[in-house]
């Protein structure tokens, strides 16, 4: 490929033992975050179908914002469950140890390589101790659940990351404890100091939660509030000694252990207002007292938010000083429907409509998460649907999170256990996860090759997909930063899109469909193009010579047709030269 030509072109030039590699005259791109010198433009070794292409020499080190964005808008996320991630001591459940030995695949540190994934952020489901197998009910917010090893154990795991390049983010669970908390216990006690910790009613209300569930349980001296469950019970945040212990909990992660951030669980059910059990008012000025106390703490923290709802009522918590992101839903949606049905129409509705209402950039985009069935599962187990579905992601403004295993087409459908098995490494028994009996059995297409060590091999594998765009995204700040113009088809199946910063143009071209697409139109009505200039595409993914652009008077395009046929399934994305 002529990404990988290029960067052994780049080492071989930092050892002085390449001479003649000549320039392009291409406007260098902005400096990204990943380097430390002027871009440079590199020209591949001569072939039939290879043209030159600029790059930004990317280095070691944690991100620091392009174009005056924050950090997080030049980072790909990866969200691990660590009980099923990769258990370093044989008792079958991932450990944090274990994670350290697989951050190499991750991210190494070195970007002159290309056999890590690429990634530069992690979420980490919930670490605490817990009665439960998910975590989400903790009883103890300040240590480490004992299945994956102690806070020693992390501190080491965040100094080892942050060496790659890689920051981490904890799930924070604000709403709600265990009912094995020691609050709890003591809150049962209607004299205890606790008790006005949790929400109490002395007769069951009667109401039903947000989705018809009970949320009223029975406990000595009355009835307790609980949306989730009897076994999670909700703190009560109208209770100021609930929101200071909350925020020392905060202070000792950013402060004592130096977490980058968290990712908010429920966070629309934090304060109920009578039966208004989500998305209250309450709630949301909760936020907003909330950001100046943790960005006085760590101004660089993220906070993203799991609010699951349509994008105007997500928008809504990003608003003013509130979170700094949090996941559109309705997009990954999209991204689901138009990879499975062969069509762009969806994933262009709601991307035109989050880009008119979003603050820029700042949303988080995602395909599935630990609460929904596998992509690959909703896609009919075809991975040609999921280099789609990849491809629109990982191109989209926002900042990107993918779910583990994802990039392998690991598949599961709920209960929630079949969602969170295990991580597929290899062929090996137990899919190289563990020496031991795994927590919960493997899906058991990791022998038939769906797994990591088998997918490394295969350059036209899913996981290489994933490699190569994540990639792309790191080298060219117009995919992580860019502005956004929706390009017109002529065909449903036609997905495109320009992405563009002053000193890049990116345009992406995706065949959504199992069929080649030919005698096919694409139109930019106004763009980031010089009116009237002639541009050479040169492919940055997508082997192939394509055909040169002229901008219409609008700085966009007409009737454009890059390559006579898109094969089906395929991802082409131009840098578009002047």
């Amino acid at each position: 490929m002529i990404r990988v030509r290029c960067y052994l072109i780049l080492l071989l030039l930092s050892a002085g033992l390449l001479a003649g590699c000549q320039s392009s005259g291409v406007p260098a791109p902005a400096l990204s975050p990943f380097a430390t010198s002027a871009p440079a433009t590199l020209t591949s070794a001569p072939t039939a179908t290879s043209l030159p292409v600029t790059l930004v020499a990317p280095v070691t080190g944690l991100p620091v914002g392009t174009d005056r964005l924050p950090w997080w808008n030049d980072t790909v996320f990866y969200e691990i469950f660590v009980r099923s991630f990769y258990d370093s001591n044989g008792d079958g459940i991932g450990d944090l140890n274990g994670l350290i030995g697989k951050l190499d695949y991750l991210n190494d540190g070195n970007p002159a390589t290309t056999a890590d994934l690429g990634v530069t952020a992690l979420w980490l489901m919930p670490i605490h101790p817990s009665p439960l197998y998910h975590g989400y009910g903790v009883t103890d917010y300040y240590s480490v659940n004992p299945q994956y090893g102690t806070l020693d154990d992390f501190k080491r795991l965040l100094a080892e990351a942050h060496k790659r390049g890689i920051r981490i983010i904890l799930d924070l669970v604000l709403n709600h404890t265990s009912n094995e908390h020691p609050w709890f216990v003591a809150a049962q006690d209607p004299q205890s100091t606790y008790r006005d910790w949790y929400i109490w009613s002395p007769t069951d209300p009667g109401w039903t939660g947000p989705w018809g569930e009970q949320v009223w349980f029975a406990a000595d001296g009355g009835y307790y509030y609980g949306v989730f469950g009897s076994d999670m019970p909700d703190l009560n945040y109208t209770n100021s000694a609930v929101t200071e212990k909350m925020d020392d909990i905060v202070r000792f992660w950013l402060v004592d252990v130096g977490v980058d951030g968290f990712r908010l669980d429920a966070a629309k059910h934090l304060i109920e207002e009578g039966q208004v059990q989500e998305n209250s008012d309450a709630t949301l000025a909760w936020y907003q007292s909330f950001r100046p106390y943790y960005k006085g703490l760590s101004p660089l923290a993220i906070t993203v938010g799991e609010v699951q709802g349509n994008s105007a009522l997500v928008d809504e918590y990003l608003q003013g000083d509130g979170l700094d992101l949090a996941f559109d839903f309705d997009l990954a949606a999209a991204f689901i429907v138009s990879a499975r049905v062969g069509k762009a129409d969806a994933v262009r509705r709601v991307l035109s409509a989050d880009l008119a209402i979003s603050r820029p950039f700042q949303f988080a985009t995602f395909i599935t998460n630990h609460d929904q069935n596998r992509v690959l599962s909703q896609l009919a187990g075809k991975p040609e649907k999921g280099r789609v579905a990849a491809t629109m992601l990982l191109t989209a403004p926002g900042v990107p999170f993918i779910y583990y295993g994802e990039e392998v087409g690991m598949l599961g459908l709920k209960p929630d256990e079949q969602i969170r098995t295990p991580m597929q490494w290899s062929s090996e028994q137990n899919g190289g996860f563990t020496t031991g009996t795994p927590w919960e059995p493997l899906q058991p297409d990791f022998a038939e090759g769906k797994n990591v060590a088998v997918e490394t091999a295969d350059a036209q594998s899913l996981l290489s997909h994933y490699r190569a765009l994540i990639r792309l995204r790191n080298e060219h700040a117009a995919l992580r930063v860019g502005a956004t113009a929706l390009v017109d088809a002529s065909m449903p199946a036609i997905y495109a899109l320009m992405r563009s910063n002053p000193g890049e143009r990116l345009l992406t071209v995706v065949n959504l469909s199992g069929e080649p697409v030919r005698d096919y139109q694409l139109t930019l009505a106004t763009g980031p193009l010089a009116a009237g200039s002639r541009y050479r595409a040169v492919p940055l993914m997508g082997a192939g010579p394509s055909a040169d652009l002229t901008a219409n008077a609008g700085g966009g395009f007409d009737a454009y047709m890059p390559w006579p046929a898109l094969p089906p399934y395929s991802s082409l994305i131009l840098q578009l030269q002047n």
